[in-house]
């Protein structure tokens, strides 16, 4: 007799779970099939399709070019990979601001057509139409203050954002204006840990961070960073875990090699 063991799904409400009982979330970008299985099934609680694809996969200095065809793309990937972890899905420049119609319409093609478990855009108070318009349709959505890298023509640098008062009482109202308009979740980037701390722990919603410090109730990382596929970027948050562009081009080279000689393929590597 054969038994299927049940995959239980982790649901925005599990990660609310998670705040509650102080058990950090963990999260990670994926961008296709592939690499989605693998972190899905080493066990992460939640996978970013993040619009910075816009940078690692496709080379564009910043992350306004991806359009929302191409999200839905990649996101399509990741969901078909994902047995356990959320999916949640950034909404790409263009495709809400200003417009809390074009914001559920952007959201509808991404449920329907990827099949994600919920969207994230960025933004304070500005965006509490879309996002209210977003939850009529029963869709859950994260929000994502501090460096938003939509607006990098706007802040005109990658620096730590919200370190003076006005900006960091402004980041904190906008958190609230957020939770309070039915996010379930918010990523706070780049800004003071102490800020951070003070989010998370006024807010009752999960809050997420990325170089926001260890107080807040989980992490982010971009995959292609942590595993040292993009050795060019280095900023003081991250952490690499593996530096995989060398062991990747010592492979490349002993392919070539290979090849050459004549050593590939074997008597055994051929029918």
């Amino acid at each position: 007799m054969s038994v299927n063991k049940e995959v239980r799904r982790i649901t925005t409400n599990t990660l609310q779970e998670m705040k509650h009982r102080g058990e950090k979330i963990s999260m990670l970008t994926s961008y296709d099939f592939s690499m989605a299985r693998l972190v899905d099934g080493a066990g992460i609680d939640a996978i970013l399709v993040g619009d910075s694809a816009s940078n690692v996969m496709a080379g564009h200095e910043t992350t306004l070019p991806i359009t929302l065809d191409q999200m839905i793309y990649h996101a399509q990937g990741v969901v078909r990979a994902a047995k356990r972890c959320l999916v949640v899905v950034d909404l790409p420049f263009g495709s809400y601001q200003g417009n809390s119609k074009e914001a559920l319409q952007s959201t509808i093609r991404i449920m329907k057509e990827a099949g994600a478990h919920a969207v994230k855009l960025e933004g304070g108070r500005e965006v509490v139409e879309s996002v209210v318009r977003i939850l009529t349709a029963g869709v859950p959505v994260m929000g994502h203050l501090g460096l938003t890298p939509q607006s990098i023509y706007k802040f005109g640098t990658y620096s730590v954002r919200a370190r003076e008062e006005q900006e960091a009482e402004r980041l904190l109202e906008d958190a609230l204006a957020l939770q309070e308009a039915g996010c379930f979740g918010l990523v706070l980037e780049k800004i003071p840990s102490k800020l951070a701390q003070k989010v998370a722990s006024t807010l009752s919603i999960p809050v997420i961070g990325i170089g926001a410090g260890s107080g807040v109730d989980g992490q982010v990382l971009v995959m292609h960073d942590m595993l040292g596929l993009n050795s060019e970027f280095s900023p003081r948050f991250l952490r690499r875990y593996l530096q995989l562009d060398g062991l990747v081009t010592e492979a490349v080279q002993a392919y070539i090699r290979d090849v050459r000689s004549g050593d590939f393929p074997s008597p055994a590597e051929q029918y």
